[in-house]
């Protein structure tokens, strides 16, 4: 029996790859002003929810290896966003708190969400329902490694 794949337009795998490039490209115009990139704003809007957090639980949050968190904390750090330090309780353990100018740009967070909301030409709850579709297919998938 010969079976073909699924037109590209078909595949998932390709509606939420364009997606995020869209929606990355959007972010990108919406936070050059503010001097940050994408990933650096995920992980301000990490410390804006959570606050000092370690660099572990930091990158389990973003689903980022360390290999890939380290440099970006450093750029961050050299911006003055971020400051890095070990944890009193454990000296292994590397602590991110925001600093003033990283807190600062929290001001900025829903201007932001709202462009992006308005980007998506999506009701906010058809929006908030797609997202929560969305995290529970990553979910699925991340359980199965």
């Amino acid at each position: 029996m010969t079976s073909t794949a699924p037109a590209l337009e078909d595949q998932i795998c390709f509606a939420l790859y364009s997606a995020s490039r869209s929606l990355t490209a959007r972010y990108r115009e919406l936070l050059a002003p503010l001097g940050i990139t994408y990933p650096q704003y995920l992980a301000l809007v990490v410390l804006w929810d959570s606050g000092t957090t370690s660099v572990g639980s930091l990158g389990e949050r973003l689903h980022l290896e360390s290999g890939t968190l380290s440099p970006l904390l450093k750029r961050m750090e050299a911006l003055g966003l971020v400051a890095r330090s070990r944890a009193g309780s454990d000296e292994r353990v590397v602590e991110v708190s925001l600093t003033p100018a990283g807190d600062t740009l929290r001001t900025e967070a829903p201007r932001i969400a709202d462009a992006i909301c308005a980007s998506t030409g999506l009701p906010l709850d058809d929006l908030m329902a797609l997202q929560r579709q969305i995290a529970t297919l990553a979910e699925h998938v991340r359980a199965l490694d």
